[in-house]
């Protein structure tokens, strides 16, 4: 018979302050469904202290524990919770008249345009803030200054609801535009656009050497990290005695923002499939990670350049998830932060949004971003280039703003 839609997934409120708040999804299981889980609650800005899941290799049965905001629409998460959620239908014998190979429609993007007559600090991080609210995400975005000081701002956005083409959507997004930035904005318009505009707002395809070298670097490094990372190293472990049929990949390392989304992204790109799993972080931000795993063939992981392959990408995954730099170009400033796209296509949810508002909070004012995907050491990285305004002269230490821009990604802040 199945399990009822609306069942699928449940959310059971927090009794009481500090406690945590649980979701329950049960449906059938697929490949990658960990990560694309993860993937929303980390977007609803959710941290995860606790998590269980297992699966039959048909049905899975997962649960959360999350810790919220005030502001969090819980009803909006189940909502997006069950978008990705496979339909009892799939395991029920009733077929789909889809082609086996039919790839999903890619969601059309549309540019925002608007200007301010002036800049001020934060007015980015709250454009950012607007946008994430209504659910638009930001695919790339092109800001500069004009002389006289007056802000051009070119965001290019997807629609989660799909309805940015009607009227309403467009004005709903304009009204709450000029709402967050009052008398500073001028103007605003919001039309459909080709993907070779998209192309085209991109900039250079080129990087810097001085971004490119060590930044995107694949190899961990000798034991030089420095600040709290080195405090905490990260430990991966791979263990084919405690079952017939799983390989255990234990993990032990320190908490961050994102942690149980950059495990599962990372297995999913490497098409392995949990069978069991649970996730625990306790009050000094140690976490414990034991995952019972098995390749697409449904086989253990026996191959020991599979095992240190993937032991090394989450060790690497787990210790850099993101990269931040700060370089000089020319006599400017540039903050540099990038991450891995999954190969999927997806970007990591609220990067631009934790990087405006870490700029906000050390006081720090921004002149111009551009934001691309590069093909860089054969993968995909986001990046965003943020060319720093410096002309108060209150700009901070280069290690202090890389340091609390990464503290901010990190959740360490």
């Amino acid at each position: 018979m199945g399990v009822l839609y609306e069942d699928v997934v449940e959310i059971r409120p927090a009794e009481k302050a500090g406690d945590p708040t649980v979701i329950t999804v049960n449906c059938p299981d697929k490949t990658g469904l960990g990560c694309d889980l993860c993937r929303i609650i980390l977007l609803f800005g959710l941290s995860i202290s606790r998590g269980d899941a297992s699966t039959d290799g048909k049905w899975c049965y997962i649960v959360f524990w999350v810790m919220g905001r005030p502001t969090t629409r819980w009803a909006l998460l189940k909502k997006r919770l069950l978008e990705v959620c496979p339909s009892y239908l799939s395991t029920s014998g009733i077929s789909y008249f889809r082609p086996e190979n039919q790839q999903p429609k890619q969601p059309d993007v549309f540019l925002l345009k608007f200007w301010c007559c002036y800049d001020r600090k934060g007015l980015l991080h709250d454009v950012t803030e607007v946008l994430c609210e209504l659910e638009l995400t930001i695919k790339r975005v092109k800001v500069s200054t004009t002389p006289d000081g007056r802000v051009m701002d070119l965001f290019f956005v997807t629609d989660t609801r799909e309805l940015l083409h009607t009227k309403k959507r467009q004005e709903e997004t304009i009204h709450h535009l000029r709402v967050a930035l009052r008398d500073t904005i001028m103007s605003c318009e919001i039309e459909l656009v080709g993907p070779e505009v998209t192309a085209c707002s991109q900039g250079s395809p080129f990087l810097p050497s001085a971004i490119t070298g060590d930044m995107f670097s694949l190899e961990l490094p000798n034991g030089r990290s420095s600040g709290s990372i080195a405090a905490n190293p990260i430990s991966v472990t791979m263990d084919n005695t405690l079952s017939p049929s799983h390989t255990l990949v234990q993990i032990h390392c320190q908490d961050h923002k994102g942690l149980v989304y950059d495990i599962m992204r990372t297995l999913k790109d490497y098409n392995i499939q949990v069978s069991y799993g649970r996730f625990f972080a306790n009050s000094k931000r140690s976490c414990e990670v034991e995952l019972f795993v098995r390749q697409a063939d449904e086989k253990k992981i026996i191959d020991p350049n599979k095992q240190n392959s993937l032991c090394s990408r989450l060790r690497m995954e787990l210790l850099r998830p993101l990269r931040v730099s700060v370089v000089s170009r020319g006599p400017d400033t540039e903050l540099v932060v990038a991450n891995p796209v999954e190969l999927s296509g997806r970007g990591r949810p609220l990067v631009f949004y934790d990087v405006t508002l870490a700029l906000e909070m050390l006081n720090t004012s921004i002149f111009s971003v551009e934001i691309g995907r590069h093909m860089i050491s054969g993968r995909e990285w986001e990046v965003y280039r943020i060319l720093l305004d410096e002309g108060d002269g209150c700009s901070l230490p280069r290690k202090k703003l890389e340091e609390g821009v990464r503290n901010r990604l990190m959740g360490w802040e």
